[in-house]
């Protein structure tokens, strides 16, 4: 590896660290927690059936936005069906993980592993919370916009209680005049 090289690697882990120092340093009123919303403790059967209920949010958020993905479609709008299937395909991903995870959760519960399964059971949350991001950002999709084919005809009205112009004392400049530009006053000689 080339000592340049080194150098721009090592230069780069110094900037990360003095941007990471102060941001460690840092704390809050709340004993130096992120304030999150604190989540309810919930017994391991509560956390199954919770679990269930964001899959099935996620899985009815999916078929939300699968539907505007069809009348995109019908409608031929390419801008709006490339951001619909976009944002359906990130939905699909996690719910696919979702449920793996609520698979996880179920068997954390079976080996009596509360710490895993409230791990599991946070990831299965963000990943519902994350789904409903997409729903909001699929509702956003805008698509293309209508544009006309054909002729275009324009129209031209002049307001009648205008007073007529008057060209006739006008006069052409001569064109064997050469105006001189302005010096530069800033320009030494």
């Amino acid at each position: 590896m080339r000592l340049s090289s080194k150098l721009k690697w090592m230069g780069a882990v110094a900037a990360l660290a003095a941007l990471t120092v102060p941001a460690l340093a840092q704390t809050d009123s709340a004993g130096g927690q992120v304030s999150f919303q604190k989540q309810q403790q919930l017994t391991p059967q509560q956390q199954i059936v919770e679990a269930d209920a964001q899959i099935s949010r996620m899985e009815q958020a999916s078929g939300n936005v699968r539907r505007q993905l069809e009348a995109a479609r019908a409608a031929r709008d390419v801008v709006k069906t490339l951001c619909l299937n976009d944002k359906l395909s990130q939905i699909d991903v996690a719910t696919r993980s979702a449920k793996d995870r609520r698979q996880s959760l179920q068997l954390a519960i079976g080996r009596s592993d509360n710490e895993l399964g409230n791990h599991e059971f946070t990831i299965l949350t963000v990943l519902r919370q994350r789904t409903e991001q997409l729903t909001a950002e699929a509702n956003q999709c805008i698509g293309e916009e209508a544009t006309l084919i054909g002729e275009s005809k324009i129209t031209t009205t002049v307001d009648p209680t205008l007073p007529p112009d008057d060209d006739t004392n006008w006069q052409a400049p001569d064109p064997n005049v050469v105006i001189n530009p302005p010096s530069c006053t800033s320009c030494s000689d």
